[in-house]
């Protein structure tokens, strides 16, 4: 029967299959989330939105460097099973598994790239995170200097990076890790022009960083009056590490900063008296929200 000598074949494709169950099977014990043994809740770090996804890119990448060789020999080893149950070759048949071995090594060469170039990011991101983080535990002191700081606060649909509740003032502080450019003298390009929408970098320039700051300060804001029964004064700052910042004709609403003197500048942070319930409230309101893991599932992952 012809179709036999179709589907015999398939036989020498199973032990290929094991071994990809096998690999699927170690990506799946994967698992890099730590959990607090108080009360099971996940234990926040700074950068730990980053943390998940640098470890999620790093599975991926397992992923593809082990399942790619066995996907691009899988038609090769097929063929060649099929040489064992027909009489005749045909060329044509044998380029055709040649040219789907090749696509198939393509495809995840590609996806190898990807991944490389992905964790390169999510590494430079995590690492600005941590520096903005280290800088952020120097607020934190005994009774004298009330600071409380919160990293990666899940919203609705988003993350904020952190949030530093002063006596004068609730700051969300927002970290976009960004490498310095090359000059054509093979120097580093590192200064970046504040404008009121949007970030001139040395080559490229962007708005998105701006509109998401202002974005989580609104959100907190509304969210935080509707909780207290009260206004309560939210602010913004953007974080960009290594950069030298001219914000000679930036808005007044989002102070965008290099991180070097992070602390000191949030301890001059000055938006408003805030009385000791409210401020002792919102400590409470952002203590429960980030110990919600219900409301860290429908996240989407933020950009680094």
């Amino acid at each position: 029967m012809v179709w036999l000598e179709y589907l015999l074949p398939l036989i020498f494709l199973f032990p290929m299959a094991a071994l990809g169950a096998v690999v699927l099977a170690l990506r799946s014990l994967h698992d890099a989330s730590v959990r607090s043994p108080f009360d099971a809740n996940p234990l926040r770090a700074p950068g730990q939105a980053l943390r998940t996804r640098l470890d999620q890119a790093f599975s991926t990448l397992f992923l593809n460097g082990s399942l790619g060789p066995l996907v691009s020999l899988a038609p090769l080893v097929y063929g060649m099973g099929r040489m064992l149950f027909v009489e005749r070759q045909f060329w044509v048949e044998w380029a055709l598994y040649g040219l789907l071995s090749t696509g198939l090594v393509l495809v995840f060469s590609l996806l190898l790239v990807r991944d490389y170039q992905r964790i390169r990011r999510l590494k430079l991101g995590l690492a600005c995170e941590l520096a903005v983080g280290q800088e952020l535990e120097r607020l934190v002191h005994p009774e004298a200097h009330p600071y409380a700081v919160f990293h990666d606060v899940p919203t609705d649909s988003f993350t904020i990076d952190h949030v530093v509740v002063t006596p004068r003032g609730i700051c969300v502080v927002e970290t976009r890790a960004r490498a310095r450019a090359l000059g054509p003298d093979g120097g580093e390009l590192k200064q970046v022009f504040v404008e009121r929408e949007r970030l001139r970098f040395p080559h490229w320039q962007e708005r998105r960083p701006l509109h998401k700051t202002r974005q989580a300060v609104s959100w907190l804001s509304e969210w935080l009056e509707q909780q207290c029964g009260e206004p309560v004064a939210v602010g913004g700052m953007l974080v960009l590490p290594g950069w030298d910042i001219d914000m000679q004709d930036a808005a007044d609403d989002i102070n965008v900063i290099s991180g070097d003197a992070l602390a000191s500048q949030l301890a001059d942070f000055t938006l408003g008296e805030i009385s000791r319930p409210i401020h002792d409230k919102v400590i409470y309101l952002l203590l429960e929200r980030s110990r919600q893991p219900q409301t860290l599932k429908r996240l989407r992952q933020p950009s680094a």
